[in-house]
């Protein structure tokens, strides 16, 4: 568990001294478990605070110094992960997902349909504020077909945050989108998309949870029909991403993936202390195995210390939920 109080100056002297000692290659000054403690036990602000405080000390970023060498260090991209500010790991991975060599769709699902709305705001906000672009705007420049439309009218939603869910209006839209779905031959895409563009992600969860109350199956069911053609499979995706997000992750960690690894280091990462608990249930219910098992197979071969403390870490959040 995360530590609620205020840390004194002299223990986070103490985290900069391991992190200091690890990053110098004086290994026989530490223990694995020290460093390991650090990136399990320690909030985002406190991460914060020992950043600040390694700066102070050591007169060098500790962020940008593990920024520059996560590529191709498993240890450090955790470390990078944890440590970087949320709105901007996820303003990066939309970035990179976009402009990053081959479009990377799944990444730009899980950002945006994972995260709550009031964080999607922050996301777009420092999007444009690191890229000088427009978040919806180069989406719509990358991307094409029915996902372009659906993508972009989920990021759209977020204008629209409230911390309250409204059953009722929940129930109204389901009605509206079962009328949508199955009062012609053709879906009426347009209706589908004013609805969705105008709830944001908590109300859609509403209004999934109120579809299947009111007609006994998910509305994803409904969308898989030959006359919802391309546009229905791929709304099939996003509903079903914002509707069970654990099951979204615990597919993209069983598909066998030229970037395994990072997705791997990602979700945990990110998942962790949110819905990684439910991630984990819902891929083991599909494999037989666990995430930690998972990791394990993945970091656990080599022995070496950078693997031994990236097994620590993830198994750490893992278990820690």
């Amino acid at each position: 568990m995360a530590t609620s109080f205020i840390r004194t100056p002299r223990q986070y002297e103490q985290d900069c001294h391991i992190l200091h000692s690890y990053f110098s290659g004086n290994f026989g000054a530490i223990s694995n478990k020290e460093v390991v403690r650090i990136f399990v036990n320690r909030d985002s602000n406190a991460l914060k605070l020992v950043c600040q405080t390694y700066s102070h000390w050591y007169g060098q970023d500790l962020l940008q110094f593990v920024s520059n060498v996560q590529r191709n260090n498993s240890f450090a991209r955790i470390a990078y992960l944890r440590m970087v500010e949320p709105y901007e790991r996820d303003a990066q991975l939309l970035r990179h997902s976009l402009f990053g060599g081959s479009l990377n769709l799944n990444t730009l699902i899980e950002v945006a349909c994972t995260r709550p709305s009031s964080e999607l705001l922050q996301i777009k906000h420092c999007y444009q504020t690191q890229y000088k672009s427009d978040l919806e705007k180069d989406l719509t420049m990358k991307i094409s077909g029915g996902f372009k439309e659906i993508l972009v009218t989920v990021l759209r939603s977020c204008r629209n945050y409230s911390s309250k869910v409204d059953m009722s209006l929940a129930m109204c839209d389901a009605k509206i989108l079962y009328e949508a779905l199955e009062s012609g031959k053709n879906i009426d895409q347009r209706t589908i998309i004013s609805v969705l563009s105008r709830r944001n992600n908590g109300q859609v969860r509403a209004i999934l949870s109120s579809y299947k109350q009111l007609y006994g199956h998910e509305l994803s069911k409904s969308v898989k029909r030959s006359k919802c053609g391309q546009f229905g499979k791929e709304l099939q995706v996003v509903i079903r991403c914002i509707q069970h997000p654990e099951k979204f992750f615990a597919k993209q960690l069983r598909m066998k993936n030229a970037d395994g690894r990072e997705i791997l280091i990602r979700t945990v990462v990110t998942r962790s202390r949110i819905d990684i608990k439910g991630i984990n249930k819902a891929f083991a219910t599909k494999t037989g195995s666990s995430l930690e098992n998972l990791v394990v197979r993945e970091f656990g071969s080599s022995k070496n210390k950078n693997n031994d403390i990236v097994v620590g870490i993830l198994v750490g959040l893992i278990k820690g939920g």
